[in-house]
């Protein structure tokens, strides 16, 4: 596995609003039930008031395995260093710790 996010797929001029929309939606039909709850939640909590940036990593990392994701969010595993902030901010959020 490489420490490099994978590339997120180029929606050329997908709007602001489109953008947020198949996120949210890309982030409730994972592949495994538990990534779907976690994503899910991440999403409707965070999405809107990300910045550009912060979205265009969250696009990324909607990129990875589903079993790499959960064990990154849980600790069973460390995460790459392109999400270490965003896996944190997901475990946070849903903890309910803020």
């Amino acid at each position: 596995m490489s420490d490099a996010p994978k590339e997120a797929a180029n929606f050329g001029e997908e709007t602001y609003e489109n953008r947020l929309k198949r996120m949210k939606m890309r982030s409730m039909r994972r592949g495994i039930k538990e990534m779907d709850i976690i994503l899910e939640r991440f999403a409707d909590e965070n999405l809107a008031q990300m910045d550009t940036a912060a979205l265009d990593l969250y696009d990324a990392l909607l990129c990875e395995n589903d079993q790499d994701l959960y064990q990154w969010v849980t600790g069973q595993k460390p995460t790459p260093e392109p999400f270490k902030a965003l896996i944190s901010r997901i475990a946070t959020t849903i903890s309910g710790a803020n």
